[in-house]
């Protein structure tokens, strides 16, 4: 088979040191990266002297009311010429040299359009995360198809721009990320390479460490910005409910936590899954709320402007 070209492209926003160890971990793969793509919001906040330098990086600069989670990622594809287009978040750092060769070998099969690699908890991760990561990326890799549906409802859709890779030849025919995408560009996407006949790969050997301890708050604005995405693309998510996935994974949840007898994280995952439902819930009835709670409500408050 002949080697395939990569590009990774990261959408940054005052990036940190986590970031820092990001470039770094790519500078060592060992798979070679055509190049390194970097979408930057607002320049005054990318002080290139800072960050590590290689001859294959390249750093383009737009405005915070230019940034939208699909038309940006679809300007950074703009820039590559490689078959495999390969997304990352400035805080996904790989664990090892082998990421990108885990994520490629994927598209050794030729219905294979997409793949995502799995997101482990960093060592500050509270126990809720911790479980949630695990929930939903386990250790064994698998690949789901238009035959699944039935079986997964909407895991079938599920994929993370957090660490995700799709061939360029289909991503060109399907017409990218969908333009204005408060939320779930990458599972929108995906949902179009499902329909359309084509595979998603989940490869479980392509890890970044990615995860957030959010509170009830964060969880609640999250939520509604989901459930917004979901009401604005009727045609995707309105025959499958996304519903049982999360009480299946409040559940899981509370059985590990009394099986282990943590009872203060058990009131903080009502609180919490309280929180989320409320925001799923108001974000799905969105259209109905005045303009200004939606606003408030929302976690991407730039979208409505």
């Amino acid at each position: 088979m002949e080697t395939l070209t990569v590009d990774i492209i990261i959408p940054v926003y005052r990036p940190n040191e986590t970031y820092i160890r990001l470039l770094q971990a790519l500078k060592k793969q060992t798979y070679p990266i055509h190049n390194i793509i970097i979408m930057n919001t607002e320049r005054r906040y990318y002080e290139t002297d800072r960050y590590p330098k290689f001859s294959n990086i390249e750093v383009h600069h737009i405005q915070k009311s230019e940034f939208d989670h699909g038309g940006t990622r679809n300007k950074g594809v703009q820039y590559s010429h490689s078959d495999i287009i390969f997304f990352l978040t400035q805080d996904a750092v790989p664990t090892d040299r082998h990421l990108v060769e885990h994520m490629v070998k994927a598209f050794e099969d030729p219905a294979v359009a997409a793949a995502y690699g799995r997101q482990l908890p960093a060592p500050d991760c509270d126990r809720m995360e911790r479980f949630s990561r695990n929930f939903n990326y386990p250790s064994e890799s698998f690949k789901k198809s238009k035959d699944d549906l039935e079986r997964l409802g909407i895991k079938t859709f599920f994929c993370s721009n957090v660490c995700a890779a799709y061939r360029r030849s289909i991503y060109d025919e399907l017409g990218g990320f969908p333009l204005h995408t408060i939320f779930n560009e990458d599972m929108i996407f995906t949902a179009g390479l499902i329909n359309a006949g084509y595979t998603v790969a989940y490869e479980a050997d392509a890890k970044v460490v990615h995860s957030h301890n959010y509170s009830g708050m964060q969880q609640f604005h999250r939520n509604f910005d989901l459930a917004v995405s979901q009401a604005d693309n009727p045609h995707i998510f309105s025959e499958i409910r996304s519903e049982s996935e999360g009480i299946r994974l409040v559940k899981d949840t509370m059985s590990y936590l009394i099986r282990r007898k943590k009872y203060i994280d058990i009131v903080r995952l009502i609180y919490v899954s309280g929180c989320k439902y409320i925001g799923y819930l108001l974000g799905k009835n969105y259209k109905k709320l005045p303009k200004k709670f939606v606003i408030w409500c929302s976690m991407n408050r730039e979208y409505w402007k």
